[in-house]
């Protein structure tokens, strides 16, 4: 079994667990890994690692770190194989490594896992998941990855980002944040941050929003952060997909059903909430949008396809 180990430097949460992660690393000659620090050595560095025909490749960062290392493997669909992917809990937001269960400490994660390898058992610790695909005729690469959102979603990470430069802004500041606009949204709905943003929708083919929207989200993942689920659609895709108009009535009294997922019946289109399962999404948009955390910037008149045929098999790590 060939492990390679992907260290983001730029994403650690602390540097006592960078240190941790290292000094284990150090006892397992076994195991190659990569350290970077810098966003531009990201793609070469796991392409280093593919090179080495590993079979699973662990990375040891946050949300943008596993958003780039999926691009890199799914970007060219020739690849032959791939290999299963272990996201430590080891940066400042780690959305998808804590919806798959991974460990909070990154060090003891990274143990278990190699101990389950060393073990030959690693298939227990196995999540096959399909992974979100953003594709714009503007962009050069398909992006892939396990979240997107734009509008104010896009506005709110950029706020974060802002806000905790330099620091660890982790879960409790994207939910600070988060919080903070959701209650502004109901108090001043139209102001600022909160300015609502030409958007259309189709879903599978029909026409799902032609208005403003104040947010659109979309995941393949079952709980965002802070264990939240607004997705109450039905359907049989794997593109779960929430839009929110500025014409949303009641906002105040939905958005706690919203958040925890239990979304109130009277919620539909007609009074702007739109949450549908799909196999796929067209979006026609003037507004920025983030893929899990990292951010794109407003194009005019963007057409950007959203879709999930590719898989990836998960390890817990």
């Amino acid at each position: 079994m060939r492990i390679g180990v992907l260290n983001n430097l730029r994403a650690g949460r602390g540097s006592r667990d960078a240190a941790r992660v290292r000094d284990l690393l150090n006892s397992r000659p076994d195991v190659f890994s990569i350290y970077t620090d810098r966003t531009s050595d990201l793609g070469p560095a796991i392409t280093e690692l593919l090179q080495r025909e590993i079979d699973v490749l662990v990375i040891h960062g946050g949300d943008g770190t596993v958003q780039c290392a999926l691009t890199e493997l799914l970007c060219d669909p020739a690849r032959p194989s791939l290999p299963a992917v272990a996201p430590l809990r080891g940066g400042r937001t780690n959305m998808t490594s804590t919806d798959l269960g991974a460990d909070r400490d990154p060090a003891r994660g990274l143990a278990r896992l190699l101990a389950a390898a060393d073990a030959g058992r690693l298939e227990p610790l196995a999540i096959a998941r399909p992974v979100l695909r953003v594709r714009s005729a503007r962009r050069e690469v398909d992006q892939y990855g396990m979240f997107f959102g734009a509008g104010l979603i896009y506005r709110a990470v950029r706020l974060v980002h802002r806000a905790f430069s330099g620091r660890n802004q982790g879960t409790l500041g994207a939910g600070l944040v988060t919080g903070a606009l959701v209650a502004k949204a109901v108090f001043h709905p139209t102001s600022g941050i909160l300015t609502p943003d030409k958007c259309q929708v189709r879903g599978d083919g029909r026409d799902l929003s032609d208005s403003e929207l104040y947010l659109l989200i979309s995941t393949t993942l079952e709980k965002l952060f802070l264990r939240m689920d607004p997705f109450w659609g039905r359907g049989a895709g794997d593109v779960r997909l929430t839009a929110l108009a500025s014409r949303a009535h009641r906002i105040a009294l939905a958005a706690p059903g919203i958040l925890s997922g239990r979304a109130p019946r009277w919620l539909a289109p007609e009074r702007g909430y739109v949450s549908e399962r799909l196999e796929r999404a067209e979006l026609r948009i003037s507004c920025g949008f983030t893929v899990d955390g990292e951010l794109f910037a407003p194009e005019p008149e963007e057409a950007i396809e959203l879709s999930a045929d590719r898989r990836i098999a998960f390890l817990r790590a």
